[in-house]
């Protein structure tokens, strides 16, 4: 069984990208895929797939998705300082690590 990664990326954040074609754009992770060490990002990456009609799709033709990309192209953006960070874990009162912006100091895990 292969190890799963740990992304300091999760789904729901707000990323820009620092390298390739779409870098210094920004989006939202729709999908995160530790084993592969990759993240889908939303308008980033787009592909082309030429697709056969089917039952559900009975058009087929020219489909526009976006593709995964590195997590390391992803850089995430603090809600609080809306500027790209990096993170670090900071325990909370009970007992609990949260991820904090290294700019500002704010945590960026609302929900726990």
């Amino acid at each position: 069984m292969a190890d799963v990664n740990k992304l300091h990326v999760k789904k729901g954040d707000t990323v820009v990208i620092l390298s390739g074609k779409d870098k210094g754009k920004k989006g939202k992770i729709i999908e995160a895929l530790p084993k592969k060490g990759k993240v889908v990002v939303e308008g980033v990456n787009k592909v082309k797939r030429h697709t056969k009609p089917t039952q559900s799709m009975p058009q087929g033709g020219i489909m526009v998705k976006e593709a995964p990309i590195h997590s390391a192209k992803a850089m995430l953006v603090c809600p609080a300082c809306d500027k790209p960070t990096r993170i670090k874990k900071s325990a909370l009162t009970n007992g609990k690590m949260a991820r904090t912006c290294k700019k500002c100091g704010e945590i960026i895990d609302k929900d726990k």
